[in-house]
């Protein structure tokens, strides 16, 4: 029987990594969505052993309707598509602004807080109650490696990582860990091309 896998899908890190790798030069960010549940069902597509996608656990920050009207309008209507099937589940937290945001002289971006902590916290917490019976975390973060590195070690926890092909891959020191390369052709066919 094949198994039920998990995806945790550090959507900011996949988004901005395939934008920078394979969309147009210039090609605005918000054009070049990916679909997370279609990522997550690609990665278990790719899976050598197969499987069945059990839930894909999305983490991403929220803009704030005050700085970012716009933006928070179309990241609440991306979160409410994406989510008509049960199996995607999001953390959204809210995104941080510096005190002067929006201001000529302002260069510094709002920044997401707490995303990689909420995704490191599931991937522990999960793998302690063996709620996955394989997991797949996609991001290219290594704060995330400690707790990667723990549920790599939990007893009859299977753990997987991807990223997109020709970027930095997390890598376990002294361990063999499988990490899914997802190709440009995979990237287009896990794009959201609905204008939100």
């Amino acid at each position: 029987m094949a198994p039920e896998v998990t995806v945790f899908i550090d959507y900011q890190n996949a988004h901005l990594s395939a934008h920078e790798r394979w969309c147009d030069y210039g090609e605005p960010v918000h054009l070049c969505l990916i679909h997370p549940l279609k990522l997550a069902e690609c990665l278990v597509a790719s899976r050598a052993p197969g499987g069945v996608l059990k839930a894909a656990h999305v983490y991403r920050g929220r803009p704030d309707p005050r700085h970012e009207p716009t933006s928070a309008s179309r990241s609440d209507k991306q979160a409410a598509a994406w989510q008509t099937d049960p199996r995607l589940h999001m953390v959204r937290r809210p995104l941080a602004y510096p005190r002067d945001f929006g201001q000529v002289d302002c260069y510094e971006k709002a920044r997401e807080k707490g995303i990689d902590v909420s995704l490191a916290i599931d991937v522990v917490r999960m793998a302690i109650r063996k709620e996955f019976e394989v997991g797949i975390v996609f991001s290219r973060d290594t704060d995330l490696l400690p707790a990667i590195e723990f549920a790599f070690d939990q007893p009859d926890c299977h753990l997987e990582v991807g990223t997109w092909e020709g970027t930095s891959e997390l890598r376990l020191k002294y361990r063999k860990m499988f990490c899914h390369k997802l190709s440009q052709d995979d990237f287009h066919a896990v794009r959201d091309p609905r204008i939100y």
